[in-house]
């Protein structure tokens, strides 16, 4: 799955937008994408692509600049290991 189907399903799931309303072009500011929105979509992301993204990192001002940062999160991020399963 793309960076940007992982974008258009959480939106739609989330906020009811319709999928192709976003493009690379869209502004998180048309999307009424909030500051706590946008951390949930990065949350999404660091669950799809099973990385986990450095927490201090520039906001983005449209789809496009998002997708680029996970791009390169996903070029330099480590693997999240799996938790192992408790023992009793």
């Amino acid at each position: 799955m793309d960076i940007l189907t992982v974008i258009r399903n959480f939106l739609h799931d989330r906020l009811g937008v319709d999928p192709a309303r976003i493009t690379p072009d869209t502004t998180l500011a048309e999307l009424e994408i909030d500051s706590l929105m946008l951390v949930e979509l990065i949350f999404e992301c660091e669950e799809k692509f099973k990385v986990a993204f450095d927490r201090d990192t520039r906001t983005p001002a449209n789809i496009g600049e998002l997708i680029a940062i996970v791009e390169e999160f996903l070029a330099t991020a480590k693997p999240v290991k799996a938790e192992a399963p408790a023992q009793e």
